[in-house]
C-alpha cells in the first residue's frame, strides 16, 4: 500500500481528517510503513476529550530510523481550518528542557578545549566570587551546575531580559539590585550535596561560556553544536533563515487565564502560546549593545532550542555513538562516557535530593551532566495516577535522555546506547488541562505514557524483548 493510500485509509477507520498524518521526509522514505503505530499516535492526537494540536515522533531501533512521522498542524487558523498548515519531518519545535542536553554537549566541547574545567571554581571564570551565602566556603564548579547539585534554584526565576537586569550577578550577589530575599539559594545543603531540578543554573552556565570564549551564548552553541552538526534551528529564532522561521511549530493550549485562574476548554479554541510568527517576526532577545558574559539567561540555554524530531535524532545518534557522528569524532570517546556516566542518584532515604516532580512523584532517581537516567521505575497509585521514571508499560527498558515541559509543550528523547535504540517525541499543547490526566505507571502524563508505549512497543523493542512489551 502507498503511503499516501495507507494515511487515507487509516484517516477514514478513524474518522480524521486526511491531513491528520503527514508526508514522510527523504529519510523516512525509506522506513517500511506502520499501519499499526499510525493509529495509535493518531488516536492519541485525535482523542475528542484531550486533543493534542500537533505530534512528531521518530523512533530508533537496532541503530536504525525505525519510524518517524507528524501528525496535526504546526500553525491552526482558528477561522478557517482549511489553512491550518501542517506539521511535517521539517517543523521544528521549542524543545523546552531538552535545550538542557543540547547546551551541555556545548560545554563538553569547551572542556575538551580547555576553556572549561568541571571541577574548576566557576568564579574564576565569572570574574567574581560567586558563593551560597548559607554556605560560603564551598565552591560551585560546573559539574554541579550540570547535574542540578549546584544549591541555585528556581524560586526567584530563571530568565532577565536586558531592561530587567544589566548583569546576572545583580541577581545571585547580596548586594545585587534583583538579590531580594536571596530565595535563589538553598538554605538546606550545600553545593554538591543535594539534588533540586532547577532552570537558573544554566542561564550560571551559559555565561559562563560567554565569559570563556567572548561570543554571544546562541552564536557560540550555532559554531560549536549546530552547524558541526549540520542542524537547521537554534536558540535564536531572529537569527535564523526565513525559510526555517515558518517551519517553527506555534505552541497552543485551550486555556485561558481569567482572574488569575486557569480555565480549560477543550470544545474551545487554539489559543497561541508561543512561536506564531505568522504575522510578527522573531523578536531580538539582545541589542547590539549587549554585552557578551554578563547575563547567559537571555538566550535560554535551559530551554529555549528549537529543534525538528529528525534534527534532535542526529544529537542522539552521536551521543549514542559515543561522540561519532558519520564517521567522524565529534566528541572523544571519554568526553560522552563522563557525560552518560551516573553524577548523582537518589537515596532510598531520600536525603540527597529532591526527585519529586507533578504532584510529588518521583520522576528523578539518577543524573548524569546534562541528560537523565531513566532507572525503569514505576509506582503505580490506582485511580491517583503512577510515579516513576519508567518509559515502557512493561518495564525493561532503562534509558538516558531529557524530557521537556513548556508553553504546553511537552517532549523527550530518550535512547540506549548499548540496544542502538532510542525515542523522540514533541507536541504542540494539549487542548485539556494535562494535570487531569496523569500517568498510570510514571510520573508522566497519561498521553506522554500512550506516546512513548506505542513507539516502544510497535517501533523500538526488538525480537529479544518484543514478546514482553506486548503484553
Amino acid at each position: 500500500m502507498s503511503f499516501i493510500n495507507r494515511q487515507f485509509v487509516i484517516a477514514l477507520s478513524l474518522g480524521i481528517s486526511t491531513m491528520t498524518i503527514q508526508s514522510h521526509s527523504a529519510v523516512s522514505a525509506k522506513i517500511p510503513p506502520n499501519a499499526t503505530l499510525d493509529k495509535a499516535l493518531a488516536l492519541v492526537v485525535n482523542n475528542p476529550a484531550k486533543p493534542l494540536a500537533s505530534l512528531s515522533v521518530l523512533a530508533v531501533r537496532d541503530g536504525k530510523i525505525s519510524y518517524h512521522q507528524q501528525f496535526g498542524a504546526r500553525w491552526i487558523d482558528q477561522d478557517n481550518p482549511s489553512n491550518n498548515k501542517p506539521a511535517n519531518a521539517e517543523t521544528m519545535y521549542r524543545i523546552a528542557s531538552i535545550s538542557k542536553t543540547v547546551t551541555a554537549i556545548g560545554v563538553m566541547k569547551l572542556v575538551e578545549s580547555g576553556k572549561i574545567n568541571l571541577d574548576r571554581d566557576i568564579s574564576d571564570y565569572l570574574g567574581y566570587k560567586l558563593r551560597n551565602p548559607n554556605f560560603p566556603e564551598d565552591a560551585i564548579t560546573m559539574r554541579m551546575l550540570l547535574n542540578h547539585t549546584s544549591s541555585i534554584l528556581d524560586n526567584a526565576g530563571y530568565y532577565w531580559d536586558e531592561k530587567t537586569i544589566t548583569d546576572l550577578k545583580d541577581v545571585l550577589l547580596p548586594d545585587g539590585k534583583r538579590y531580594g530575599t536571596g530565595s535563589m539559594w538553598s538554605k538546606a545543603a550545600k553545593p554538591g550535596a543535594f539534588f533540586q531540578y532547577a532552570n537558573l543554573p544554566w542561564g550560571v552556565i551559559g555565561t559562563v561560556m560567554e565569559r570563556v570564549t567572548n561570543e554571544r551564548f546562541d552564536r557560540l552553541m550555532q559554531r560549536l553544536v549546530l552547524t558541526p552538526l549540520k542542524l537547521k534551528g537554534g536558540f535564536h529564532p531572529a537569527d535564523m533563515p526565513a525559510a526555517d522561521i515558518v517551519n517553527i511549530a506555534t505552541l497552543y493550549r485551550k486555556r485561558s487565564v481569567i482572574d488569575n485562574k486557569e480555565v480549560w476548554n477543550t470544545d474551545g479554541p487554539w489559543i497561541a502560546q508561543v512561536d506564531d510568527y505568522t504575522k510578527l517576526a522573531p523578536v531580538p532577545r539582545a541589542t547590539a549593545d549587549y554585552f557578551v558574559g554578563t547575563n547567559g539567561t537571555l538566550f535560554g540555554p535551559q530551554g529555549n532550542c528549537r529543534l525538528s524530531a529528525e534534527g534532535l535524532s542526529t544529537i542522539m545518534f552521536m551521543m549514542m555513538n559515543r561522540g561519532q557522528h558519520k564517521g567522524r569524532v565529534f566528541l572523544k570517546t571519554k568526553t560522552v562516557d563522563e557525560m552518560l556516566k551516573t553524577q548523582w542518584r537518589a537515596k532510598s532515604d531520600g536525603k540527597n535530593g529532591e526527585s519529586t516532580y507533578s504532584g510529588g512523584k518521583s520522576l528523578f532517581n539518577a543524573w548524569g551532566l546534562g541528560v537523565q537516567k531513566f532507572t525503569d521505575l514505576s509506582y503505580p497509585d490506582a485511580g491517583k495516577g503512577g510515579g516513576g521514571d519508567r518509559l515502557a508499560e512493561a518495564g525493561g527498558y532503562k534509558a538516558i535522555g531529557h524530557m521537556g515541559d513548556a508553553w504546553g509543550l511537552t517532549s523527550a528523547m530518550v535512547f540506549n546506547a548499548k540496544e542502538k535504540n532510542g525515542m523522540i517525541f514533541m507536541h504542540g499543547g494539549p487542548g485539556f488541562n494535562p494535570d487531569t490526566n496523569p500517568g498510570n505507571y510514571s510520573a508522566m502524563y497519561r498521553h506522554e505514557e500512550e506516546i512513548l508505549n506505542a513507539l516502544y512497543v510497535n517501533a523500538v523493542a526488538n525480537k529479544k524483548n518484543a514478546a514482553k512489551a506486548k503484553k
